[in-house]
């Protein structure tokens, strides 16, 4: 089968086509024939770091990046219960660990996978996994009605999930991004927008129950600030948080790294099929043009998703 490969990291240059043996669905495995394929951040930090690499991959080279799989079923193991050979599937394939997504065919645990609804193409399935998951992981259990939530970069991957989760949850959403992607995000349903290249959140937000963090650093600690007292925030980037500061406010702080799992997969799939959520898709590249997904994404200015078809 063809598929994407690279054995050392650094540039889109190190990418480059192969032809490899097709995998085979192991007891609790579905062979998946790919469709369409989601590109995020961490494929690219993954393939410009070899410590990164080294840490998901260990020793073995070449390797197939990526998570995030949209596709048919090809074939299921002996134990498998939830699907047959014709499905139409989608999940983030055994994150953090070797997804090997880039490819024409991906072996995935069961577990890891919903059905797709019939509501929804490919392309958006495959945009609706790692940052969708992130977003329902992130928020669940520490978003409520009536809370005032803050999601930074609400125009990207994860951001504009975030805002209509949030809205799902009985939020209100403020969110902040350039001013050029102020209506993108308000028809995602957010309520206010921050423009953050004229304006300092810090300034102009208050009163904040909740907010969902994808940088660290003084985006984390200016966050902290409009947070009310027994507030709560998730970071995506940051794993140390100001400890004396969070005891005197009592302030709830935590890092999170996303994590496969079909259950969350299949709310997804209700929210999906109901409408309650969707992707955009920004920008589609063919299997051919995958150095270009990544160029797309490291630019930092995608809204929305960036998909490759197969």
């Amino acid at each position: 089968m063809k598929a994407i490969l690279i054995t050392e990291a650094g540039s889109v240059d190190n990418l480059f086509p192969g032809d490899i043996e097709q995998p085979v669905a192991k007891e609790n495995d579905v062979l998946v024939e790919v469709k369409a394929i989601s590109i995020n951040p961490v494929d690219i930090k993954v393939r410009r770091d070899e410590t990164r690499m080294s840490k998901m991959f260990g020793e073995e080279r070449p390797i197939i990046l990526g998570w995030d799989i949209a596709g048919t079923v090809a074939a299921v193991g002996g134990s498998v219960t939830r699907f047959k050979k014709g499905d139409r599937v989608f999940g983030m394939v055994n994150f953090p660990g070797r997804g090997q997504a880039y490819a024409e065919f991906v072996a995935a645990n069961e577990n890891h996978l919903a059905k797709m609804p019939g509501n929804v193409s490919y392309e958006e399935a495959a945009a609706s996994t790692l940052a969708a998951l992130t977003t329902l992981q992130a928020l669940q259990g520490g978003v409520k009605k009536g809370d005032r939530v803050l999601i930074h970069a609400g125009s990207g991957g994860v951001g504009h999930f975030a805002i209509q989760i949030a809205k799902q949850l009985g939020a209100y959403v403020i969110t902040t991004t350039s001013a050029k992607n102020r209506d993108f995000v308000l028809s995602m349903g957010a309520d206010e927008h921050v423009d953050y290249k004229t304006q300092k959140f810090e300034d102009v937000v208050s009163d904040v129950d909740f907010v969902l963090d994808p940088y660290g650093g003084d985006v984390l600690d200016n966050s902290i600030k409009v947070l009310n007292d027994g507030g709560s925030i998730v970071s995506l980037a940051a794993r140390v948080f100001p400890e004396e500061l969070l005891e005197q406010r009592k302030i709830n702080a935590a890092y999170m790294m996303v994590h496969s799992n079909g259950e969350d997969m299949q709310s997804l799939a209700g929210w999906l099929e109901s409408e309650i959520v969707k992707a955009h898709v920004s920008k589609t590249f063919p299997f051919s043009e995958m150095k270009q997904a990544h160029l797309a994404i490291e630019t930092g200015r995608t809204v929305g998703k960036v998909v490759v078809t197969v």
